[in-house]
């Protein structure tokens, strides 16, 4: 399907709908259920934490932290070439195909796992990592793409709405399978949980094909006769060119870089931090990422709203201030209606941070790109090697302290450079001038 304007309602609905197809994942198998599945089935021999994988003795919630760094730095460093390939051939979308069923198939996969593959298990969930976020820096192009720069806030938070609601669907009728197993006829305790596994992989799957019915097919640059890997290098290497005459772009980078590992650093592992660390019941936890959810759509239109009247910077500026005051607060944190508080805080400036970091990256690349992928894999790259180091950083001081609060100041510091750096962007509601 070809469009040649922006703004098509029916475009813009189908590319919200991707969050709302892969937000499960996020949801089901990073933050609620998979890890305390995962932290009951990986023990030892003699019933501990330690457990054995590729001949290493490593804690079980360390060696799911640096799952998720593996699993992030390996995209970093593979998808630029990607992308640009994608810029150039025109597949941008059947490189987000790719990614969305590699990851939805690992997910089904863990159906089967349990603890006598545990091992398999935490591979399968490293794949599904790879696909989910593989898949993203592909869905984040499309934005300036599809939508005029006015639109970007508004779309970017509603990408994420989406992306809210749906996860939690799934999220609340997997808890009833796994609180209320004789009202489904189960009888094997353990099956609702790995049923929820196999339904994640399908929703994500068959719901990713309304997203791919609906988005444009990218313009090629390339002819029969050319090496179209070779130009696909080519391409890299003329955005990294680009780069270096935008200054803001490159401010926002390295300001992004510093936040967002404080960011998702918290999200990935704030659930094994009230199992490990407060012993927390398994069903509260996840009740209480549930309402997270809920709480993060308010989120995401506030902050959208509060940029469209102080400016991108200035928005997110408040954001981080409030990520800065829950790792304070996490670090004395010791009872559960504490720890439920600080969760309901984060809920709410979550949303609103991912959503307002896209959509001011897409108002500070060039207005008359076609290299929106390439861009964006910059962007990708930068979020993906923050992951890595954030969750790396913590899942080393949890393995030579034996206790996360350790971990917690290290992103404190992590939000106090990001700010500073993000302090040094002009806040405007619209970016007039992006080599300023």
């Amino acid at each position: 399907m070809e469009i040649s304007t922006k703004n098509v309602r029916r475009v813009l609905h189908a590319w919200c709908f991707y969050d709302w197809a892969n937000s499960v994942h996020a949801l089901v198998i990073v933050s609620t259920i998979f890890p305390i599945y995962w932290g009951n089935i990986a023990k030892g021999t003699d019933g501990s934490d330690m457990i054995m994988f590729l001949g290493q003795t490593v804690k079980n919630s360390a060696l799911f932290s640096y799952s998720v760094s593996f699993a992030f730095l390996f995209v970093a460093f593979i998808n630029p070439f990607f992308t640009a390939i994608a810029d150039y051939t025109g597949t941008k979308k059947q490189f987000m195909q790719f990614y969305c069923y590699l990851g939805s198939i690992a997910t089904a996969g863990l159906f089967w796992i349990d603890s006598s593959n545990y091992e398999i298990g935490i591979i399968l969930f490293t794949v599904s990592l790879i696909g989910f976020s593989g898949s993203l820096v592909f869905y984040n192009a499309y934005l300036p793409e599809i939508a005029t720069e006015d639109k970007f806030d508004s779309l970017s938070a509603n990408g994420f709405a989406y992306g809210y609601a749906g996860s939690v669907l799934l999220l609340v009728f997997s808890l009833s399978m796994i609180m209320l197993p004789e009202v489904y006829g189960f009888t094997n305790k353990t099956l609702p949980t790995q049923l929820t596994f196999l339904l994640t992989g399908i929703w994500w799957f068959a719901f990713a094909q309304y997203t791919f019915a609906y988005l444009p097919k990218s313009a090629k640059k390339i002819s029969s006769q050319t090496n179209w890997i070779w130009e696909g290098f080519r391409e890299l290497r003329k955005v990294l060119n680009e780069l270096k005459h935008l200054p803001l772009l490159n401010r926002f980078l390295l300001a992004f870089f510093f936040y967002n590992m404080g960011v998702q650093t918290v999200m990935y592992v704030a659930t094994l931090f009230g199992d490990k660390e407060l012993q927390l019941p398994a069903q509260n936890l996840i009740i209480t990422v549930l309402i997270l959810q809920i709480i993060a759509i308010v989120g995401a239109a506030f902050f959208a709203w509060l940029s469209n009247k102080v400016g991108n910077t200035r928005a997110l500026g408040v954001s981080i201030v409030i990520w800065l005051l829950i790792c304070v607060f996490a670090y004395f944190v010791t009872s559960g209606n504490e720890f439920y508080g600080l969760a309901t805080l984060v809920g709410f400036v979550m949303g609103g941070v991912q959503a307002l970091s896209r959509s001011t990256y897409s108002k500070l690349m060039p207005e008359d790109t076609e290299d929106r992928a390439s861009y964006f894999s910059f962007y990708d790259f930068v979020e993906k090697v923050a992951i890595f180091l954030g969750t790396l950083v913590y899942g080393v001081l949890d393995q030579i302290t034996g206790s996360m609060r350790n971990s917690v100041i290290a992103l404190g510091l992590f939000f106090i450079i990001g700010l500073f750096l993000l302090l040094k962007i002009p806040s405007k509601t619209t970016y007039q001038t992006r080599r300023a």
